[in-house]
């Protein structure tokens, strides 16, 4: 007897993507990065959003001017310029690809002497329908525009999943090396206002030639990060049934135990072995005025133990409540705080003649540590299409961190309007959070502090209005900030006691015309106090493109401002103007004196606004 079968041949799932929120790890879905439109905008730094600034190269530090926009600081504040470039496990993409997968991307630009490289490439692939691994790693190298630009940077993440009804897990870990040169910015306004005046009255300086005020400057950040979180779930089988004939069994989650592990290890240095940087550059000099060697590093561990309702739990109030404590420990390390010169001075001791005694006075580096308890809590309803809300918060028990708190919150309505659907969200937030460790207490060679700032109190409230099919987006957000901690015209942290208004109005808008796309988008903003926190008045931004299945995109961006960047601590102070220009403008400072971007602007606008550069320039600084 002989026998025939086909075997059908078993289907593949689509891929797809998430990412972990930051506590509890909760997954919530995200596209697969494919992306073709505005790719330009995942590489340029003054792309990165309508409002980035910063040095002007790739793989330079690098902030938004839009306030809205910014993110909390870094506990590591040094790092919070560089945050573009640094993969965090909220930040970092897991895929269940089911096939293997790989992602490369490669982008080039200017001539071989200025040449800038950033190569990416991520690979993912499933053992079964379960488990699935993956690595990913970015490779950016920069040989700047003018002298001492060149910047290396190389991260990593190899990363795991598991999946399946009552278990889930996540793991990564990550690494970043990041090297930088610095220069300070240039020496010498001539080479950039009154370029026929230098070189003899010849002009034609090549822009590598021209002088800069740091010779010898090396900065150094990097780090490493392990992070896991897993839950097991409690449920039941219920029967689900597809197209009105097949049945399926499926888990429905309702109780979930939840444990979270975060561990990361940051290290910064500092050095600058040339004599003249130390002696001209820098108004101070605590440990050596012909060498600088500073170093810090800051580590943190946290363990969350959580435990997570879901809306079937019950069935009159279909919402999700979860609760949570966190144990986490930071640990700072400083250079020793500098001695008076007295300190140094061999004491006069009683000594038979012509005998030598040893005195060395011994100065190590010494470690600060946080113990922390946090709880904290979620209520919310994701499921629906009419009505959806979230409401969060944690508190702080222990540590630096007793009295403080997050409590965020937001509510969103959909329904139809003029043939299409109308979106509306109110959100709101308040913090009350001690401002990080390094703003308050820091040593080194040309700067060092030793505040005692208040908790900084933030209260933000607002509303957005999306209408799909048109192509329209309205934000409008209010805050209040008390206790703001900035960076001042002398480069130290400071505290602004009084209350600070904050106003900001975005309107974005897509236009379609066949396969031509514009879009478009607006953003005012008014500061009560400019004098602390300035903002540019209006931002303006547009791309005009072509969309088919090879995509053309032409970018319009007419805004370049300029920053200050303090090279030894990072950070971007205040400055001496805080005018809000509202046209396209290229602006200089003291120490960043001139970006790349100026040497793209078309002649007329080179020639219209130089002459009013030096008093047009703008700082900025680092967002607490």
């Amino acid at each position: 007897m002989v026998s025939l079968y086909a075997q059908k041949k078993e289907k593949i799932g689509e891929p797809y993507a998430w990412r972990l929120s930051e506590t509890l790890g909760t997954r919530y879905r995200v596209p697969i990065d494919t992306l073709h439109l505005n790719f330009f905008q995942t590489d340029q730094p003054y792309s990165w959003d309508d409002g980035s600034t910063g040095a002007g190269y790739l793989g330079g530090p690098s902030m938004s001017r839009i306030i809205f926009n910014r993110k909390e600081s870094e506990q590591f504040m040094f790092k919070t310029p560089f945050m573009r470039n640094i993969v965090t496990p909220q930040t970092y993409t897991f895929y269940n690809t089911r096939i293997p997968m790989t992602l490369l991307s490669y982008m080039s630009g200017a001539s071989k002497e200025n040449r800038n490289d950033d190569l990416k490439a991520t690979f993912s692939a499933n053992v079964n329908k379960n488990l699935g691994f993956e690595g990913n790693a970015q490779y950016l190298y920069n040989k700047g525009f003018y002298a001492r630009q060149r910047t290396k940077n190389f991260n990593w993440q190899l990363a795991g999943n598991y999946i399946c009804d009552k278990y889930q897990l996540d793991v990564m870990f990550n690494a970043y090396n990041l090297v930088m040169q610095e220069n300070g910015g240039i020496a010498d306004d001539a080479f950039i206002l009154r370029p026929d005046e230098v070189n003899n009255g010849r002009g034609g300086v090549d822009e590598k030639d021209i002088p800069v005020n740091l010779k010898g400057a090396l900065t150094r950040l990097k780090g490493k990060n392990v992070y896991a979180t897993h839950r097991y779930n409690l449920g039941n089988y219920k029967t689900k049934i597809i197209d009105d004939t097949l049945k399926v069994e499926e888990y429905v989650p309702i109780m979930s135990f939840i444990h979270t592990f975060d561990f990361e290890d940051n290290q910064r240095s500092f050095t600058d072995r040339d004599a003249d940087d130390n002696k001209n550059y820098f108004k101070n000099s605590y440990i050596d005025d012909s060498v600088t060697n500073d170093t810090t590093s800051y580590w943190k561990l946290s363990n969350t133990l959580g435990v997570s309702l879901s809306d079937s739990f019950t069935k009159k109030a279909k919402m999700e409540i979860s609760a949570f404590a966190t144990y986490e420990v930071r640990r700072f390390k400083l250079m020793p705080t500098p001695s008076p010169q007295s300190a140094n001075t061999k004491p006069q001791l009683p000594m038979l003649p012509n005998e030598a005694y040893p005195y060395k006075l011994e100065q190590n580096m010494f470690s600060v540590t946080d113990n922390i308890v946090w709880i904290g809590g979620e209520i919310s309803k994701r499921k629906g299409a009419i009505f959806t809300y979230d409401v969060k918060g944690k508190w702080g028990l222990t540590g630096s961190e007793l009295g403080s708190m997050d409590i965020y919150g937001d509510i969103q309505s959909k329904f139809k309007f003029l043939k299409d659907s109308l979106t509306i969200k109110a959100y709101g937030f308040f913090k009350n959070m001690e401002p990080t460790f390094y703003t308050k207490r820091y040593n080194s060679n040309h700067f060092v502090w030793n505040n005692d700032f208040g908790k900084i109190r933030k209260f933000r409230v607002g509303g957005e209005v999306m209408i799909p099919g048109w192509g329209t987006y309205l934000n409008v957000g209010f805050e209040n900030i008390q206790n703001h901690v900035y960076f001042n015209k002398e480069n130290m942290p400071t505290q602004e006691s009084g209350n600070i208004q904050l106003l900001s109005a975005t309107l974005k808008q897509k236009l379609k015309f066949s396969i031509v796309h514009l879009d478009l988008e607006a953003i005012y903003q008014m500061s009560s106090k400019q004098s602390v926190i300035p903002v540019p008045a209006l931002s303006a931004y547009g791309n005009l493109y072509v969309l088919f299945k090879i995509a053309k995109v032409l970018e319009v961006s007419p805004n370049v401002f300029s920053d200050n960047i303090e090279p030894s601590v990072n950070i971007t102070p205040l400055s001496n103007n805080t005018s809000n220009p509202i046209e396209p403008f290229v602006v200089t400072g003291n120490e960043q004196k001139l970006l790349t971007m100026f040497r793209n602007l078309p002649d007329e606008l080179k020639n219209k606004y130089t002459e009013s550069i030096k008093d047009d320039f703008i700082k900025y600084f680092i967002n607490e």
